[in-house]
């Protein structure tokens, strides 16, 4: 099968803090290993048992500043206080090797995707009610009631833009959540113009 950059599809999933998307992106890549995560650079310390390369490459907000000046990054946003950024070079060199791209980003990111590689696919995560967005977040144990406070303050906000994003899925029951997920990138590989290309040569057959 030939495998090249315009069979491959960048994904971007946002949701305000606590609306499970990292567990839901999480659970989605080990049902799709073909999609390859985009690590993020970030000036959030670390919680417990996040590691370096894996979860977050984390750095100092001066190492952060430097990197925007180079132009290193795809996208880059400040949210909930701390800088966060999507590497250009690490996008562009899976997307050539064939692969399946998913970044897992906020609005103010994925509008800046949305401008340079118009041909993504952006997923916007929802709570299914505000009590339950709050109780997520106290659930974490994590964050102080300030943190908590001002994620919850964001929150609105960030919906807001929920209409900016190609698919909604509300996060109530998380089976159905992930299924609605995996349906949209199944979905999205279907569509004509990338299986046009794969099915090329049997195309031609059947034309003949």
């Amino acid at each position: 099968m030939n495998t090249t950059a315009p069979q491959c599809t960048l994904f971007v999933v946002a949701a305000p803090s606590g609306a499970g998307k990292s567990t839901l992106v999480n659970a989605l890549l080990e049902r799709e290993p073909a999609i390859s995560l985009s690590i993020s650079h970030t000036t959030r310390p670390p919680r417990p048992g996040e590691q370096y390369g894996r979860h977050y490459y984390f750095v100092e907000r001066d190492a952060f500043e430097q990197e925007i000046a180079d132009g290193i990054f795809l996208e880059h946003a400040e949210v909930h206080g701390n800088l966060y950024g999507t590497s250009r070079n690490t996008v562009d060199t899976l997307l050539a090797e064939g692969r399946d791209v998913l970044l897992e980003i906020d609005w103010q990111g994925a509008r800046q995707i949305r401008k340079s590689k118009p041909d993504c696919v952006s997923v916007f995560i929802l709570p299914p009610s505000r009590a339950e967005l709050e109780r997520r977040l106290r659930g974490r144990g994590s964050d102080s009631a300030e943190v908590i406070a001002r994620r919850l303050h964001n929150s609105r906000e960030e919906i807001a833009h929920a209409h900016e994003f190609d698919y909604i899925i509300v996060n109530d029951n998380f089976d159905d959540a992930l299924g609605d997920l995996q349906s949209i990138v199944r979905a999205v590989r279907q569509r004509s113009g990338l299986q046009w290309k794969r099915h090329e040569a049997l195309i031609q057959e059947l034309l003949a």
